[in-house]
């Protein structure tokens, strides 16, 4: 059994700007994540949720404190490093970023480019089969814009999950959503991260979903309460 946190961040601090415009937005986050738990973070917005999610998806720099992810350490880790962490984690946005010039089976095979070890015809076996689980098998070939919102937030968890990823990080998930679209769509990134044995780390301010999590923690004002 793994014991290595999923996620160590240890005195974490983060800042905005140069000079006299520079302004801290974290201030000495400690967390602690292992894996195959599932938390939620809640908190105002302008608390700096979003922040921590994009440092602990290494889509920014760590510029004071350690950050470990999946064991490998993202302080001071160079692009090349980062690029290998990002490559283990799957991430869920609030509004989906699906690219509209792709149809549904193709933006679920995104996280398969530039991997040398799936062809193109996996790729696309991949991708249809996990469209098939989220429940849009007969969606393959429908673009963006002829999708509900409930079901483009289902493209965007089969994309997030296609590849097996270590970690989930999901960005209010559930925020454009109905009451029932939203409990379906945690719903089924509870079972399928279950079933796949990834962490997930949720940031939302929907209390309707907060049962599915096995912890909460709350960001208020740059700190971890």
């Amino acid at each position: 059994m793994n014991t290595t946190p999923a996620i160590s961040v240890s005195n974490l601090n983060h800042y905005y700007g140069e000079g006299t415009l520079k302004k801290q937005i974290l201030f000495d986050i400690n967390l602690e994540i292992k894996p195959g738990e599932i938390v939620i973070m809640t908190g105002p917005s302008g608390s700096g949720k979003t922040t921590l999610l994009t440092l602990i998806g290494s889509l920014r720099s760590v510029q004071s404190g350690s950050l470990k992810i999946l064991g490998k350490e993202l302080a001071g880790a160079n692009k090349n490093e980062m690029v290998k962490v990002r490559r283990n984690i799957g991430y869920i946005f609030q509004a989906h970023n699906l690219l509209g010039f792709l149809n549904a089976q193709q933006n679920v095979q995104m996280p398969f480019e530039n991997d040398p070890q799936i062809s193109f015809k996996e790729a696309q076996i991949k991708a249809a089969a996990m469209l098939k689980i989220v429940g849009l098998g007969e969606r393959l070939n429908y673009y963006p814009d002829g999708l509900s919102g409930g079901q483009k937030q289902r493209v965007a968890i089969a994309r997030a999950l296609v590849h097996h990823p270590q970690l989930v990080l999901a960005d209010e998930p559930t925020a454009a959503l109905d009451s029932k679209s939203g409990r379906d769509v945690v719903n089924l990134m509870q079972k399928l991260a279950k079933e796949q044995g990834c962490t997930i780390l949720l940031v939302t301010h929907d209390n309707r979903i907060l049962d599915i999590a096995d912890r909460i923690v709350k960001m208020e004002d740059g700190y971890l309460v």
